[in-house]
């Protein structure tokens, strides 16, 4: 026959088993523990026929049995509990720990052996020393071989500490929440490497190759990050087009469909980019909006692109399993997004940067070589009046000359524009609003060779083709070659001249040109010879003045001015 056990909580002092013994007699084997902690880690471990309370007062053994039926608590809490010795062996486990244990029976073993083999993340890398050596709580983090984490958060029971039970450590598995924060860090570093290039990387590559780059790592990130495989950017256009910019697994006819931002009638993406709103569609088939991407599409996930909180774009992932996508997965992409939005900006900023840089390099080029040229002709156009009727092919030659001159500075202008074309008009000044300079032929007349260069670069970023003479018998000779080749357009003047007076030189090219498209310009309004007065008499337009230096407005206002009247009245 099997001896029966009894344990014996006992917190009075004096024999140890008198009593039970008097009252169970001798075939009775009493175990006795003196704490609820210690009776917890002895009923966990062992099987006892009975428990007997041997307390100092009827309250005194109402909290030990309340205290008791709380290990019932404990082991239904989703959480894991342990008691803990000083050795850090395991004597009391509940079924939260005791689930998440690979061992039989966790009590008896080591507690970090209790959930296989971990190592430990921190902060604390000897949690359960310093609960013992300090006498305060402390916390860390454990990893497991198969990719799980554990908050384990332990106490000391510093006055109810025994030989089997010195600690009390909590653990909640928090893999969930771990892989969360891998993600978004992955997600962050995969946004901070979206444009990150190396200086010699960025000299190697042109704008297309940093844009092709962009794409590919936006397809390899979304993809490993969020394991989607169907993805598509549209950017935001001023009329509010939405312009393909990446599709990946997108049926063509879908990624060549034309898509406004609007909240009707074009699909999710439009939705959008007009409210700047993220949008989840759990299921396609039942979606009013959306718009089939590719055939077996069953959901999808779409959020703007902001740029300080601005809407540039959209970028959209599908799948084609219904409610691939949750609520993490939607932070996870409005935070990649914001990325690529910053992303695309550096690749616009670089656009801008090279446009500048080439238009800069284009004008220093044109710089070094308007005025030279301009001598060329000036001096070809001389020799040319000297050889009129004495020797044709000498004058062929030079207007050979003439013509290989002036080749040479519309390549240089025809580069410049090319490389850099919205670059090319200065803030405020659009082009497009000023089509009728393109390919007019300017003649500027100034002794001041600054004045000159100015002329040179602030007309020909319209389009405008400047050649220059230094006094009045050069104008001449430019103006009455000029009816051979290819008339000036309009011939900018100052009012005084080395030779003689901008109203003379208007006399001049009267004989020339019964109509002269002339303008004149003075500095801070000085005309001593009254040469805008009596060119006005003479028929200059009352608006055709400048004054220097230059300002692009007035200058360009004027040319304009002189272009549209010189039109009429030549009609």
């Amino acid at each position: 026959m099997t001896r029966q056990k009894l344990l014996q909580i006992r917190l009075t002092a004096g024999q140890e088993n008198s009593f039970a013994a008097r009252q169970f007699g001798p075939d009775l084997e009493i175990e006795t523990v003196h704490s609820p902690t210690e009776a917890i880690a002895k009923l966990a471990r062992y099987s006892y026929s009975g428990v007997y309370l041997d307390g100092q007062s009827l309250e005194q053994e109402e909290s030990i049995i309340r205290l008791l039926q709380s290990e019932r608590i404990l082991d239904g809490l989703p959480e894991g509990v342990a008691l803990v010795n000083a050795e850090m062996e395991v004597t009391w486990a509940n079924k939260g720990l005791r689930s998440w244990s690979p061992l039989p029976d966790p009590t008896g073993h080591k507690f970090y052996d209790t959930l296989g083999n971990t190592q430990i993340v921190g902060p604390d890398f000897c949690p359960f020393h310093t609960a013992l050596a300090t006498g305060s709580s402390s916390y860390s983090t454990l990893q497991t071989d198969d990719n799980r984490y554990f908050s384990v958060h332990v106490s000391p029971l510093t006055e109810a500490a025994t030989d089997q039970a010195a600690l009390v450590a909590t653990v909640s598995e928090i893999t969930a929440e771990i892989m969360q924060q891998q993600k978004l860090a992955a997600i962050h570093q995969a946004g901070r490497q979206l444009t990150d290039l190396k200086p010699d990387e960025i000299f190697a590559m042109d704008t297309q190759a940093r844009i092709d780059l962009l794409k590919d790592n936006i397809r390899h990130y979304t993809a490993d990050l969020l394991n989607v495989e169907v993805v598509e950017i549209r950017l935001l256009e001023a009329n509010g087009n939405l312009m393909p910019l990446l599709s990946v697994g997108i049926d063509q006819e879908a990624a060549d469909r034309q898509l406004f931002a609007s909240p009707h009638s074009n699909g999710v993406t439009g939705f959008v980019a007009s409210t700047g709103k993220s949008y989840l569609c759990e299921d396609a088939s039942q979606d009013p909006l959306y718009l089939e991407a590719f055939e077996g599409a069953a959901s999808s996930l779409t959020v703007p692109l902001l740029l300080h909180d601005t809407i540039i774009g959209t970028i959209n992932v599908e799948s084609n399993k219904v409610r691939a996508f949750d609520a993490a997965d939607l932070q996870f992409l409005e935070i990649f997004a914001r990325d690529v939005a910053a992303a695309l900006n550096t690749l616009e900023l670089l656009v801008a940067q090279k446009n500048n840089a080439a238009q800069q390099s284009c004008e220093a080029i044109h710089s070094a070589v308007a005025l030279p040229v301009d001598y060329i002709l000036n001096d070809a156009v001389a020799v040319i009046e000297k050889y009129l009727g004495h020797d044709p092919d000498v004058v062929k030659r030079l207007h050979r000359i003439l013509q290989n001159a002036r080749d040479i500075r519309r390549v240089i202008q025809q580069i410049g524009q090319r490389l850099a074309p919205g670059e090319a008009a200065p803030a405020g000044c659009s082009q497009q609003l000023h089509q009728k300079l393109r390919s007019k032929r300017i003649l500027v007349v100034d002794a001041e060779e600054q004045i000159l260069r100015e002329a040179h670069a602030l007309l020909e970023r319209y389009g405008c083709v400047v050649e220059t003479a230094h006094c009045g018998d050069e104008a001449v000779s430019m103006y009455r070659a000029s009816h051979i080749d290819a008339a000036y357009d309009v011939v900018i003047s100052a009012i005084r001249l080395p030779d003689y007076s901008g109203y003379q030189l208007m006399l001049r090219l009267q004989k020339i040109t019964e109509i002269v498209p002339l303008a004149l310009m003075t500095g801070f309004g000085y005309d001593p010879g009254h040469s805008i007065v009596n060119a006005r008499k003479a028929g200059l337009h009352p608006k055709a003045l400048l004054y220097k230096p230059f300002r692009v407005t007035q200058l360009i206002n004027v040319v304009e001015t002189v272009i549209d009247a010189y039109h009429t009245e030549a009609v």
